[in-house]
């Protein structure tokens, strides 16, 4: 009988090419995107290096990072910053000489690369898919091995197809128990988050498992898995089900008719083994999990909107102290207050974390027929033009425009600040992004992580709110 085996390791085992000295191997790549801000150098390099691109046909191009949200008419003419329009340009060329599929500005299927990839059938289970971007673990929601490369590894793949790994260890999550409403997915992996640390992960491959992650949408696994590198893992991985498969069929670079019947066979197999071994193991359970919401400068400064700031002064730890009292400073919070008496100047819904069609429809539901706050700007960036379509034909703009929110194109946006739409200094955001560093949405700028529907209230409200107590 053969030892039973963890899915990433199925998956590890069917790429690998050769092993290249200890714990070194070569593992073969079967997806690769590429945007505007990590691959020029790479292209560069095959140039220099006189290189072709190995498999063109396995590649899938998109700008994302510095594109502006707005009069977007005239394409690459809309992008006022030079440098950010250099590299949009450079991506199309770079692109076209290698004859490598490309999304342009103006194409309604343009959008967020994690958004794309899946909504366009070319995320598939049991694959390999690299992007020089660390949210490629959103993709590990369909049963692939998922994550973010370097400049260098960039170029790596696009010459050979493969790339040389050092082997992850196998981390699993066991979440049990059911949601209550207006209680998601992001608010679950910023709870996790913050009571395993940004550290857990390292060196790890998370595996998310259990009844609560078979209940989720497809939407939901995604959340999960694309917040899983501010777990420091190298991937976030889930099982793919019938969920899955109804997701994919029919996409358009998805397997079509004998094909799709033969990868059927071969996804159903995707799963880890009974008796697999796992390095590490946690348990959680979201029958009482209440909306999260960071109060720091990290991911995994995490809390129930209804807990009270945390106060430095209980940790005796002196390092942690000193990182606590510097966090709370930049972010000009008091310990001892709860976040909702803090008014906002910015919401942001959007982002390869909850900028899908589902996050917009539980925002969209939760402000029917209310309005912005006046001290508020207010931003909705559908994550591709396929989600923006689809939520305009089902009256979810009209929803929001309503409310006053603004309807922007799609764009990575104010998740970070590489294009127009960035915070002051001093604002405080409400945001569905998934990082809270220092200057991460524009120099001085305050980011509290939370759910689509924790943001859309607060905007409507003017301050953080918990969601879970009626909303006037």
């Amino acid at each position: 009988m053969s030892q039973p085996k963890t899915l990433f390791d199925k998956i590890w085992e069917n790429h690998l090419v050769t092993k290249t000295a200890d714990n070194q191997y070569l593992i073969y790549i079967d997806r690769h995107l590429v945007h505007e801000v990590t691959s020029p150098q790479a292209f560069e390099g095959l140039r220099v290096a006189n290189r072709s691109v190995r498999r063109p046909n396995l590649t899938l191009g998109v700008a994302d990072h510095n594109v502006p949200t707005t009069l977007r008419e005239s394409g690459i003419d809309s992008i006022k910053d030079k440098i950010a329009k250099l590299q949009v340009e450079t991506l199309e060329k770079n692109l076209l000489d290698n004859k490598i599929k490309y999304i342009p500005l103006k194409s309604k299927n343009q959008g967020i690369v994690h958004i794309i990839g899946p909504e366009m059938g070319f995320t598939i289970p049991g694959t390999t898919i690299v992007c020089g971007d660390s949210h490629t673990s959103t993709h590990g929601a369909f049963g692939s091995l998922a994550f973010g490369i370097g400049t260098s590894e960039v170029e790596h793949v696009l010459a050979t197809q493969t790339l040389v790994q050092t082997k992850a260890k196998n981390l699993r999550i066991n979440i049990e128990g059911r949601l209550h409403q207006n209680v998601t997915a992001k608010d679950l992996i910023l709870k996790i988050i913050s009571k395993i640390g940004t550290a857990a992960g390292t060196g790890h491959v998370i595996e998310f498992y259990g009844s609560t992650v078979s209940e989720m949408t497809m939407e939901e696994r995604m959340t999960l898995c694309n917040m899983s590198i501010e777990a420091g893992a190298k991937a976030g991985m889930i099982a793919p089900d019938e969920k899955t498969f109804n997701y994919l069929k029919d996409l358009r670079y998805a397997p079509k008719e004998r094909n799709w019947e033969a990868a059927l066979m071969h996804w159903k197999g995707l799963y880890s083994d009974k008796g697999a071994f796992f390095d590490k193991e946690y348990d959680f359970n979201v029958d009482n999990l209440t909306p999260y919401i960071t109060w720091g400068t990290s991911p995994e400064d995490g809390i129930s909107i209804s807990e009270l700031i945390p106060n430095p002064k209980n940790i005796a730890e002196t390092d942690k102290n000193k990182a606590m009292q510097k966090a709370l400073d930049y972010m000009g919070l008091k310990p001892g207050k709860k976040l909702t008496d803090y008014k906002i100047q910015k919401a942001f819904i959007g982002s390869c974390t909850n900028g899908r069609l589902e996050d917009l429809r539980e925002a969209a539901n939760f402000i029917k027929g209310k309005q912005v706050a006046e001290n508020v700007e207010a931003l909705i960036v559908p994550g591709s033009g396929i989600v923006k379509e689809k939520a305009e034909q089902e009256g979810i703009k009209d929803i929001f425009v309503k409310a006053g929110f603004q309807w922007r194109d799609p764009g990575c946006s104010m998740c970070l600040g590489m294009n127009p739409d960035q915070l002051k200094s001093g604002e405080r955001c409400a945001s569905t992004s998934n990082r809270n560093f220092e200057g991460r949405q524009g120099r001085g700028g305050r980011t509290h992580l939370v759910s689509p529907i924790t943001a859309a209230a607060s905007a409507i409200e003017g301050h953080f709110v918990d969601v879970t107590e009626e909303v006037v």
